[in-house]
């Protein structure tokens, strides 16, 4: 997992909508990448809800939010129309971005171990540069207390 003042690992991954994203390209502007572990759960609908309901606040702060899970661009699109999200969601399908990342991770549940992604939020400074980590996040709250460290860049 990158630590802060490291230089984010630059990617272009496909979003929902049809389109592609490249970090590098959304610079100087802040970035916040919350990586998530599946579309459509109760955890991950209620995080992407909280960075949803804070669009406005991210947007005055200058700062752009992704989140970025295994999805196909498909099921994320389901996600998005569903729940009426106002961020985009792009897709890893093949775990490079979210391993660079130090977020694939093995987990276990009920007796059982497999691969998935760690609940992880990055914030990139203008520059590129990691300025905060928040692993293993806690949904209530979260979107809130990384809107107060852009806030704080």
């Amino acid at each position: 997992m990158p630590d802060p003042g490291n230089i984010a690992p630059d990617f272009t991954l496909p979003r929902d909508g049809g389109t592609s994203v490249t970090l590098s390209a959304l610079r100087p502007a802040p970035v916040v990448l919350f990586f998530y572990p599946r579309d459509d759960t109760s955890g991950c609908t209620k995080e992407a809800l909280a960075f949803t309901a804070l669009k406005d606040a991210f947007a005055e702060s200058g700062a752009e939010v992704l989140g970025i899970s295994r999805d196909t661009v498909e099921k994320h699109q389901k996600f998005r129309d569903k729940h009426d999200l106002g961020v985009p969601l792009l897709s890893d399908a093949d775990s490079d971005i979210c391993e660079q990342y130090g977020v694939w991770k093995q987990k276990s549940m009920y007796g059982k171990t497999f691969w998935g992604i760690e609940r992880t939020t990055f914030l990139i400074d203008g520059e590129g540069r990691i300025a905060r980590v928040w692993p293993k996040v806690k949904v209530p709250g979260h979107a809130d207390e990384v809107l107060d460290a852009v806030r704080a860049l």
